[in-house]
């Protein structure tokens, strides 16, 4: 009795569709609802002999086997980014999927079935990793705060979701952060970060050149992703990173500060003032934290 991997893993993950799971309890699974090719395979193994080694075996044999899988079957889908990577079936598209997790996290709490993270929540968890790993002071920018002189689309992809300011004089001698200050060398660099709850490969291109275009302005711009999903999606943000600078933070929103860094940003050199301009002149919220910015050269607080 010859244990078919292929059919096995497929079997459990139709049967529970938009369920997630890590290949090592679709390995366990298997094992524990077909315990004769599970043996059977524990036994013609030569290099397997015990349960433990048949479970990494399993785990291996599902990841060897998954981007071929993909390829072949649209239904399957998995995570990107992290470890470990989870594995899903579904029916849905992956415009439809992202149509829904961006409906979901636009939604007021009440208005949803149940208890779901919305983007709302991603900023003041953003803020937190920031602050806590990277040492940047961020803070939220609304776009409904802004003045929309420019008319109806006037301001499409033209403000970050949230902004961040690094303080490179942080933790030195006073006596040099003097000298800094005097010989006008730089003190501070300014971050942008534009936030998504879903990046796959239907809105892939879109959602990097919407952060793109929102972070014009600073040295260092980044897309934020809560979920990274779908093969090649990586790999198109890596091509897309080459030719813009732009980079990738998958957001961990069950433990913000285990939240990784996926692509670093290329930094700009010098900030963009007559964006940065703009953006004050629009939105109430970008000018506060021009002003914050103002504040620093001055008196070297935040």
């Amino acid at each position: 009795m010859t244990l078919e991997l292929r059919k096995r893993v497929f079997e459990l993950l139709a049967s529970r569709p938009d369920e997630r799971f890590k290949a090592r309890d679709i390995a366990k699974w298997i094992c524990e609802h077909y315990p004769l090719e599970a043996a059977e395979k524990l036994e013609t193994s030569a290099s397997v002999t015990n349960q433990t080694q048949l479970l990494n075996q399993l785990v291996a044999e599902i990841g060897a086997n998954r981007p071929g899988w993909e390829q072949r079957y649209p239904e399957l889908r998995t995570t990107e980014g992290v470890r470990p990577r989870l594995y899903y079936w579904t029916a849905k598209s992956e415009a439809a999927e992202v149509e829904e997790a961006e409906r979901a996290g636009k939604a007021p709490q009440s208005e949803l079935e149940d208890p779901k993270i919305r983007e709302h929540d991603l900023y003041p968890m953003l803020v937190d990793f920031l602050l806590s790993e990277q040492g940047i002071r961020a803070e939220r920018i609304d776009e409904r705060r802004s003045s929309n002189t420019s008319g109806s689309g006037g301001n499409k992809w033209l403000f970050p979701d949230v902004v961040g300011i690094e303080d490179l004089t942080a933790g030195l001698n006073s006596e040099v952060v003097s000298a800094i200050r005097e010989s006008r060398d730089k003190r501070l660099r300014l971050w942008s970060f534009e936030v998504k709850m879903l990046v796959n490969r239907s809105n892939v291109r879109e959602t990097y050149f919407q952060a793109v275009s929102n972070s014009s302005w600073a040295n260092l711009g980044y897309l934020v992703a809560a979920e990274i999903e779908g093969v090649n999606t990586l790999k198109e943000l890596r091509i897309l990173y080459a030719m813009h600078g732009i980079g990738l933070i998958k957001l961990d929103v069950t433990n913000p500060p285990e939240s990784q860094i996926l692509i670093p940003a290329r930094e700009r050199l010098d900030l963009e003032w007559a964006m940065c301009s703009r953006l004050a002149d629009e939105n109430k919220d970008f000018r506060s934290f021009i002003k914050r910015v103002r504040q620093f050269f001055q008196t070297g607080d935040l």
